[in-house]
């Protein structure tokens, strides 16, 4: 089904909201009737040619006292599914006056399976409203409407609407009922272009590899199955083309009950097994921890809190608490290495969950794909959850690409994505290195906006990405990088602290402010250093004062004393205290710093301790900085260059390096807009002064 054929589909649908819904349900709450109902009608169509017999299979059983009859209905209805009632939503429409009743007794006459999918739309609850209404006949006569096939085959001179069409139509009315609600879930659903470039991605790099047998795909957040559905399609297309007979096994997770609902009911039609569409939250209860799979494509939702996974998850005291081995690992001699990321956003770990389902036992392994934004690459510190998965996946060499996609790609926001490609088996070539591409100007412009989504990938556009991707070489828009590239050491760099203390008379301080000899850096001294010196204890004071005068020479008693060697203070201090008794505590020792001693770079450093032959300096706070050090470059090489002409008192911190990655496709791909000459600038101002002059000439004469 082409694409106009589908659009005319969705808005037949779209209209029956207005026609039937308008004035009984606010228009926020019209999905909760059309999306079941849509379902509904799919399910009737597909069951319409088999009704006869699955009725005459029933009474076969019943007279047979058949006690487990479902699996020959579901053999007399071709699917795994069936209704045992005798109506059809057509013939419904034969028995007005008992409409209501009939309606709920041939829903409640689906098979288990299905009526678990109805559950979840909650659609029982809006169908009292609709008979009050007099509006559920109508419904099911639009729904019903010849003009409309729900059908995967073709009738009334309208063709089929196979499962992939069905699906893309389930997602445009999702996006439409979400825009129409100002909701944000909308612009996660990804537009089929992207998700059949994904899966070429992930398919076509292996398509020789593909032998006979059954191959395994896996999405984490199956929204309505797009994505399920599409690389199906095209891995079976290319078992095809190479003359093998494959089969395809499809599994998902959603926590959303009306997408999951959908998907599952994709599934049923389709004949694969619904049970394996899980539904319920990937991050805190996943559905398949003991399976590995094939082939992984995810669109995980971006910026969305995960805090109550984290509960779940056995973190209520923080993420210290969790311990599930998809999320905390033994990586780089760390038996605890957290992947747990900010809880504001947990996009990361739907992909680390995509690993830890990697095939390690098999030649082809396994491939992944799957969109994030920007935020992915570079968000979060060294040693922080969002850089240790960037870390983790680098440094285990699983990373063979990320494409920048175009903006405005999606239905509801312009933000940028990028496709994230992953495999356990990269090719020799690729091995140790990582390909960024930038596709942001590879797209067609749409002529009518679907939401913010104004551009596609045409079939043209998506071989070109796969061909820069397949070819892996350097161009204007390929770049190829080393492993280690994308990684950097954070160090902590210090400075020795420096500080100079001085001591006022006691008859400075009378009726006064402390008048200051101190005169570099620092904060300047004045009635606070006053208030905060006569705070300190008397017996203390005494002892500042016996320190001043026991270097003090000639007339300098009527002077503050002065010393840049705290050291020297520092051991003067404690002697003549416990000479006198004084207990020096901690505390007080801060409050006698805070009151006589400042900041100056051309006091001596304080020395923390001395060991043989080197001396350990006490690093100063206010001169606390970290730095960045590329994992390609030695600290003693970037120090020497960047950090020692400058500080030639620094050194790096021990204990305080930190391995992160990030990457930055601004960095590799920014290309700078040429300035403009003097010429040219000079030009533009003469240009400007003519035409205003002639305006100047036009405005005097009029006033003349």
């Amino acid at each position: 089904m082409d694409a106009r054929q589908n659009t005319a589909i969705v808005n037949f649908i779209w209209k029956i909201a207005d026609d039937v819904l308008r004035d009984v349900f606010v228009r926020g709450k019209y999905r909760d009737v059309i999306l079941p109902m849509t379902v509904i009608r799919r399910l009737d169509a597909v069951l319409e040619p088999s009704k006869d017999a699955v009725l005459e299979r029933k009474r076969w059983a019943e007279a047979n006292n058949i006690s487990n009859a479902d699996p020959l209905l579901r053999g007399a209805a071709g699917h795994p599914f069936y209704n045992l009632s005798s109506f059809t939503l057509r013939s419904l429409l034969n028995s007005p006056s008992q409409l209501r009743a009939n309606f709920i007794e041939y829903l409640d006459s689906f098979s288990p399976n299905v009526r678990a999918i109805l559950d979840q739309f909650e659609f029982r609850n809006q169908i009292n409203k609709l008979d009050k209404e007099d509006r559920l006949g109508l419904l099911i006569k639009t729904f019903t409407d010849p003009d409309i096939n729900l059908s995967p085959s073709p009738a009334g001179g309208k063709p089929g609407l196979d499962n992939h069409a069905m699906g893309t139509v389930f997602e445009e009315l999702i996006r439409k009922f979400n825009e129409e609600n100002n909701e944000e879930a909308g612009e996660h659903f990804t537009p089929r272009d992207v998700v059949t470039l994904m899966a070429d991605l992930i398919l076509k790099p292996v398509a020789d590899s593909i032998q006979d047998g059954t191959y395994l795909i896996y999405d984490g957040a199956c929204g309505t199955g797009g994505m399920l559905t599409v690389a199906d399609d095209r891995l079976q297309e290319i078992a095809k083309e190479h003359g093998k007979k494959i089969g395809v096994d499809l599994y998902g997770q959603e926590v959303n009950g009306e997408t999951w609902a959908i998907s599952r009911a994709d599934q049923l039609i389709k004949g694969d097994d619904a049970d394996n569409i899980a539904h319920g939250s990937t991050l805190a209860d996943d559905a398949f921890p003991a399976m590995t799979f094939d082939f992984m494509l995810s669109n995980p939702p971006y910026g969305k809190s995960w805090v109550a996974d984290l509960t779940r998850l056995g973190g209520e005291g923080g993420k210290k608490g969790v311990k599930d081995p998809r999320f905390v690992t033994t990586h780089a001699g760390d038996a605890e290495y957290s992947m747990m990321t900010r809880s504001s956003d947990g996009q990361l770990m739907f992909l680390v969950n995509k690993l830890s389902k990697m095939k390690h036992d098999t030649t082809l392994g396994s491939r992944i794909a799957e969109v994030h934004n920007g935020s992915s690459l570079f968000t979060g510190d060294a040693g922080s959850g969002e850089s240790n998965i960037r870390r983790w996946i680098i440094e285990n060499d699983w990373l063979e690409a990320i494409i920048a996609l175009p903006n405005n790609m999606f239905y509801n926001t312009g933000i940028a994505t990028y496709i994230w490609v992953l495999t356990n088996r990269k090719p020799e070539h690729r091995k140790g290195k990582v390909q960024l591409i930038d596709a942001t100007k590879r797209f067609t412009p749409r002529r009518k906006n679907l939401g913010a989504k104004n551009a596609d990938l045409s079939e043209s556009d998506q071989q070109a990405i796969l061909n820069e991707f397949l070819a892996f070489e350097e161009t204007e828009t390929s770049r190829i990088f080393p492993n280690d590239a994308f990684g950097y050491r954070k160090v902590t760099v210090d400075r020795p602290l420096r500080l100079r203390v001085t001591i006022p008379t006691e008859t400075s301080l009378v009726g006064e402010a402390l008048v200051s000899s101190r005169s570099t850096g620092g904060r300047h001294t004045g009635e606070a250093d006053s208030m905060a010196y006569l705070a300190l204890p008397a017996p203390v004071r005494e002892v500042l004062q016996a320190v001043a005068t026991e270097t003090r020479t000639g007339d300098d008693g009527h002077r503050p004393w002065t010393c840049d060697d705290y050291a020297v203070f520092g051991a003067a201090l404690t002697r003549i205290a416990k000479q006198r008794g004084v207990r020096l505590t901690a505390t007080l020792k801060k409050q006698i710093q805070a009151a006589i001693a400042e900041r100056d770079e051309t006091a001596k450093p304080i020395v923390k301790k001395r060991a043989y032959d080197t001396v350990e300096y006490e690093p100063d706070p206010e001169l606390r900085d970290t730095e960045q050090i590329p994992l390609t470059e030695s600290v003693e090489d970037f120090m020497a260059r960047e950090v020692l002409p400058y500080s030639p008192d620094a050194w790096v911190a021990d204990g305080s390096e930190k391995i992160g990655y990030e990457i930055s496709f601004t960095r590799y791909f920014y290309k700078p807009q040429r300035l403009r000459t003097l010429a040219e600038i000079e030009a533009d101002i003469r240009a400007l002064e003519q035409e205003t002059d002639g305006l100047l000439e036009e405005i005097l004469v009029e006033v003349n």
